[in-house]
């Protein structure tokens, strides 16, 4: 599992970098300052979350059967996809009702770092 997780935090903060680039350079003139902004926001959370995927990743050599850990990893790729997801196809398409998506993904990032909170203390 910490291959998993590494691997899919280093994917999702590749990612990052192109959708960063991609909001500074191919949407600046594109979308109003509102949208970008959303769409900033997004890039942000995602490449904090990335890098709390390679963590848990990196957890997972010391702690590699904590099941809550794993979950919170999964939960953690869960907030990225719909937290995330929902700022950029509000930002990119105006449906502001993908917004409805955006407190199930924090709530599944808040889990994410409780569990990981829980399951380190726990393993002690």
């Amino acid at each position: 599992m910490p291959k998993t997780f590494i691997s899919l935090g280093a994917m999702n903060a590749f990612l990052c970098v192109l959708l960063g680039a991609f909001g500074a350079h191919g949407l600046k003139h594109k979308l109003s300052p509102d949208m970008l902004i959303i769409f900033q926001t997004g890039v942000e959370y995602h490449f904090y979350h990335a890098f709390g995927l390679i963590m848990i990743g990196l957890i997972l050599l010391h702690f590699s059967k904590a099941k809550l850990i794993i979950l919170s990893g999964w939960l953690m790729l869960a907030g990225i996809i719909v937290f995330c997801g929902s700022l950029y196809g509000i930002s990119l398409t105006g449906t502001r009702e993908l917004g409805m998506l955006a407190p199930l993904g924090g709530l599944s990032l808040i889990s994410a770092w409780g569990l990981l909170t829980y399951g380190v203390w726990k393993n002690n």
